[in-house]
């Protein structure tokens, strides 16, 4: 076994930040929709949640906001003319198509792509599967500029597999690794997958959308060449998806031998640890915690955040550490639960609550913002240098945004020409703190 770290890649919030009510299932988006955002006080949360990190000793990276906004959609929907024709019609005749073409949405990178590290891998090299992200128009948009960000910083066929999107059809809906776990022994050791979808493909559901296929998990899981008997999918709860759970890491999360997860979480969850149990043996013995549904009602969960969650091995601390939302904090059950389990002696010693109540308030918490990646020291050295954070590259990124982010957006403003050219600009020097100009 070698050396590995588990390397955060947060998503950078981008200056089109703004409450636009897009996500159908969703229900803090939908509550909020309309609502005055601040960019500026959006990406100062984000970076400080990566600073907390690097000031723990972590290996934390970042990945830039996407071109905002997506001209290519506003064409390909009839729109034409100069960049200023093209808004100005927009605004007029399609708001809502303009709101999509501004979403910030990839900032939550949980939902860039399925990771399985070089240990899981028959070919020993770190696969990423971007997501297709096809339920949602808005985040469908995304995977192409997700893949080339990803090319750019995992480049280098001898120790990275970057994989195109699965098909853009709704038998092959893929939400990333918001619906994928990994656990293990140790980050270097073989490990095993955690897949969990919301329906089979080709069914319906009624209500909220089941954004993953077991097809679309089952077809990553191939192309990353898994051992299928470390392999497990298991079906989300269709309660869970019905109370605002659009993803499963809104009810569970898991890290190193530990699943942290919500009664309600799975539709067969004695069936999930068995076949968890099985994928195990011989590597690690699972410690599942489960919350029981009396301790933490299922609407306070998701209102909270509580699962949605960074859960981390902090250096010099033997117990995990659950970096969650201020919100679980001024939520009683979840509150009361958190304190009870830090008193214990289980897995999970310590909760540090952040603030990212701007990302909250469009429905992503901590674990949203961040896509895991195990990396052998080798494959550290091996990717692009310019996105591994320290408080230095933080502290430039913070300037260009006090200097290039608006702290007041309304959806209305997105009608604003000018504010077109601000987020260009701003883009463009992020990027160069980052060393990233071709993607410019």
């Amino acid at each position: 076994m070698s050396f590995a770290a588990e390397v955060n890649f947060d998503g950078l919030i981008g200056p089109s930040h703004n409450y636009g009510g897009l996500s159908d299932g969703n229900l803090a988006s939908a509550k909020n929709a309309g609502d005055v955002s601040n960019p500026r006080e959006a990406a100062r949360q984000g970076l400080e949640k990566m600073r907390l990190l690097v000031r723990a000793g972590l290996v934390q990276g970042v990945l830039p906001p996407l071109p905002r906004p997506n001209f290519d959609l506003l064409v390909q929907a009839g729109f034409g003319g100069s960049d200023r024709d093209i808004l100005a019609a927009a605004a007029r005749e399609a708001p809502q198509l303009l709101k999509v073409a501004y979403s910030a949405s990839a900032m939550w990178t949980a939902n860039a792509a399925t990771v399985s590290p070089s240990a899981d891998t028959a070919d020993g090299r770190l696969h990423l599967t971007p997501a297709n992200l096809s339920t949602m128009l808005h985040r469908s948009l995304e995977h192409p500029d997700t893949t080339a960000t990803l090319v750019s910083v995992f480049s280098g066929d001898e120790h990275f597999a970057v994989h195109s999107a699965l098909p853009m059809h709704s038998d092959f809906a893929d939400e990333g690794a918001a619906n994928h776990v990994r656990l293990c022994a140790e980050h270097g050791a073989r490990g095993v997958e955690l897949f969990v979808y919301g329906r089979e493909a080709g069914e319906s559901t009624a209500g909220f959308p089941a954004r993953q296929t077991r097809l679309a998990s089952e077809a990553v899981a191939r192309a990353h060449g898994l051992e299928a008997s470390r392999s497990v999918f298991a079906r989300q709860s269709r309660r869970a998806i019905e109370a605002g759970a659009f993803h499963n890491d809104v009810v569970c999360v898991g890290a190193r031998d530990t699943l942290f997860f919500h009664e309600a979480a799975f539709e067969d969850t004695a069936g999930a640890l068995e076949a968890l149990k099985r994928a195990s043996s011989g590597l690690f013995e699972l410690k599942p915690v489960m919350v029981p549904e009396a301790d933490v009602p299922l609407g306070d969960a998701i209102r909270s955040y509580l699962f949605n969650s960074q859960l981390l091995q902090f250096p010099d601390e033997d117990r995990l550490v659950l970096v969650a939302p201020i919100e679980a904090q001024e939520t009683a059950s979840t509150r009361r639960f958190c304190e009870g389990m830090v008193a214990g002696n289980g897995p999970i010693g310590r909760v540090e609550f952040v603030d990212v109540r701007q990302s909250m308030r469009n429905g992503g918490g901590p674990a949203c913002l961040r896509l895991r990646v195990v990396m052998t020291e080798t494959e550290l050295g091996a990717c692009h240098q310019g996105v591994l954070m320290d408080e230095e590259t933080i502290d430039a990124l913070q300037a260009v945004v006090a200097r290039t982010y608006r702290d007041r957006l309304s959806p209305a403003d997105l009608a604003d020409p000018a504010f077109a050219d601000e987020c260009r600009i701003a883009r463009e020097e992020l990027l160069r703190v980052l060393e990233l100009e071709e993607l410019a």
